[in-house]
């Protein structure tokens, strides 16, 4: 078996930049600002759409918790609809990164 210590210069193989591609989607932070809107919105509208007439009354006869609760959810829509519309590009990893190699090559 060949000893290879020369740092491979190649570029990643597809598997890694998937991988790379992935993570920074899942850890996107419109993805969690969008979802999080959308739970509260939905929260925030279902309290409005059951408030009391003293509720209303208190508001001035707005149902400020369904407007909220509908702006929320707008909100959180339009961060997913931007995430789901310019997904996150993982960033090229630099020269020392490839060099580096991975913690499981077996030439390290």
């Amino acid at each position: 078996m060949p000893e290879n210590t020369e740092p491979s210069t190649d570029t990643l193989d597809p598997t890694d930049a998937e991988r790379r591609s992935a993570a920074a989607r899942r850890f996107d932070l419109r993805r969690v600002i969008g979802g999080l809107f959308l739970v509260y919105g939905v929260i925030v509208t279902g309290m409005g759409l059951f408030d009391s007439d003293a509720e209303i009354a208190k508001a001035q006869g707005v149902r400020i918790n369904l407007w909220a609760g509908l702006a929320m959810l707008l909100f959180g829509l339009a961060f997913l609809l931007w995430q789901w519309l310019r997904p996150v590009e993982a960033p090229e990893p630099s020269p020392t990164d490839r060099d580096a190699g991975s913690p499981d090559d077996p030439a390290r």
